[in-house]
C-alpha cells in the first residue's frame, strides 16, 4: 500500500511522492535494564552547547516576535569569522534547509516538461534523492570508490546538458573520507561553469586530514560553488536548525528568493553567534570528540576489521548483508546504530563508555566488515 491510498477520495500527491524514499531518522536506544542508554544512530554531538549557549537561550525572550528574515547580525559574525562578505551567506534551517533552497533555485522542472539532473555520489547522505526528487530534478546516482569516496571521474563523465546541479559531500555521509583540495579543484574545471558545485561540508570541524578539501578557499575561486556548512554537529545546535550556504553575489541574489523567511529563529541565531564566539570552547570540545574517534578507528583496525578513513564524527562499517543483525546486537546492549539495509552500519561517537561498549561488541562480532 502506498501513501495515495489513504489519502481522502479524489486527493492525490504528486507522482514523484511515492517514488521517493523515506527518510528514516535514527533509532532511540533501547532501554536495557542495568546499562546506561546511548544513542549512536544520528551524528548528533553528544556533548550539549557550551555553557555561554545555553545561556543565551535561556535568556532569550522575544519569541513572540518574528525572527529577522534575513539573520543579518548572524550573517555579519560569520562574516567576520570567515573573513567574507556577509552578503555571500544565505542562512537555513540547518545545512539541508539551505541545500533545499539551492535545489529549489537551480534545479526543476522546465518549461519543455524535462527535468534537469542533479549528480550525486551514493551511498551519500540520505536526504539527497528526497530533497532533489521534490524538487522535480532528477537525481543521477554515482556508485563511490571501494573505499568509500567519491568517484569523482565518474561524476564528470555523467554530466550532460540537464545537469543543473553536483553535490559534493565531504566528509561523506555515512562512509567517512574527504575530498582532497586538488581532486575538487580538479573537478570543479572539468564541469562546465553553469553547473551549480555543491560543497557539503557538515562535518568540516571534525577534519584533521591536511589535504582536505577548503570548500571556501574554492568559492572565492569559483563562482558556480556553494558550500553548506551547519550549527549542527561541532557547535551541538541540531534541535535549533541552524545552517548557511556560501556563494558569491550571482548565487546569492537568486538563492534569497527561494529562502524560506524567518527559517532561523532568534534563538537559534543569538546561540549561533554566541558558540562562535567562543568558538575556542567548541574547539576543545571537537578535539575531544576526534580524539574518540582516532581511539575508536584504532580499535577497529587493531582487530583486523577494514574501515574507510574517518573525518567526520562517525565511521562506517561495511558489514553487508550482516547489518541488520550487528544493529540488533547493539540494540541489546543499549546502543542504537544506522543500519542502512544490507550496505553497511553507520556508529556515531558519542560518550566514552558507549564508545568503549562499542568496541566491546566488535571485539566479540564474528563477521569482520568486508572489503567494498
Amino acid at each position: 500500500m502506498n501513501s495515495s491510498d489513504n489519502a481522502p477520495e479524489g486527493v492525490r500527491p504528486r507522482p514523484v511522492v511515492d517514488r521517493l524514499p523515506k527518510y528514516a531518522a535514527g533509532k532511540a536506544p533501547a532501554v536495557i535494564e542495568g546499562l546506561t542508554s546511548y544513542k549512536l544512530s544520528s551524528n548528533e554531538n553528544p556533548l550539549p552547547p557550551i555553557p555561554a549557549v545555553l545561556q543565551a537561550i535561556a535568556d532569550q525572550s522575544d519569541i513572540n516576535r518574528y525572527p529577522d528574515p534575513l539573520s543579518t547580525k548572524l550573517r555579519t559574525a560569520l562574516a567576520e569569522f570567515l573573513g567574507i562578505p556577509a552578503d555571500d551567506v544565505v542562512t537555513g534551517a540547518g545545512s539541508l534547509g539551505a541545500l533545499n533552497q539551492i535545489l529549489s533555485t537551480f534545479a526543476g522542472q522546465n518549461h519543455d516538461g524535462k527535468a534537469d539532473e542533479v549528480i550525486y555520489a551514493w551511498r551519500s547522505f540520505e536526504a539527497y534523492p528526497i530533497c532533489v526528487g521534490l524538487s522535480g530534478a532528477e537525481g543521477v546516482q554515482i556508485p563511490l570508490l571501494s573505499d568509500g569516496r567519491h568517484d569523482l571521474e565518474a561524476m564528470a563523465a555523467a554530466v550532460t546538458v540537464r545537469t543543473k546541479v553536483i553535490l559534493l559531500c565531504t566528509p561523506n555521509n555515512p562512509t567517512g573520507p574527504v575530498l582532497t583540495a586538488e581532486e575538487t579543484e580538479r573537478f570543479i574545471q572539468s564541469v562546465p561553469a553553469g553547473v551549480v558545485v555543491v560543497i557539503d561540508e557538515a562535518y568540516q570541524e571534525f577534519v584533521r586530514d591536511q589535504d582536505a578539501v577548503d570548500g571556501i578557499k574554492l568559492y572565492r575561486k569559483y563562482p558556480n560553488v556553494v558550500v553548506l556548512r551547519t550549527f549542527s554537529k561541532a557547535h551541538g545546535l541540531a534541535g535549533l536548525r541552524v545552517g548557511y550556504s556560501v556563494s558569491g553575489p550571482d548565487l546569492t541574489q537568486h538563492l534569497r528568493v527561494a529562502a524560506t523567511p524567518f527559517a532561523v529563529s532568534q534563538i537559534a541565531e543569538r546561540a549561533a553567534i554566541t558558540s562562535l564566539e567562543n568558538f575556542d570552547q567548541v574547539v576543545a570540545r571537537v578535539q575531544s570528540l576526534v580524539d574518540e574517534r582516532d581511539r575508536v578507528t584504532a580499535g577497529l583496525r587493531e582487530l583486523g576489521w577494514l574501515v574507510p578513513q574517518a573525518q567526520g564524527n562517525f565511521v562506517w562499517l561495511n558489514l553487508g548483508e550482516n547489518s541488520a543483525e550487528f544493529a540488533a546486537l547493539a540494540g541489546e546492549r543499549a546502543l542504537s546504530v544506522r543500519a542502512f539495509g544490507n550496505e553497511g552500519v553507520r556508529v556515531s561517537i558519542g560518550e566514552v563508555e558507549a564508545n568503549t561498549r562499542f568496541l566491546e561488541l566488535c571485539a566479540s562480532y564474528t563477521k569482520a566488515p568486508q572489503a567494498s
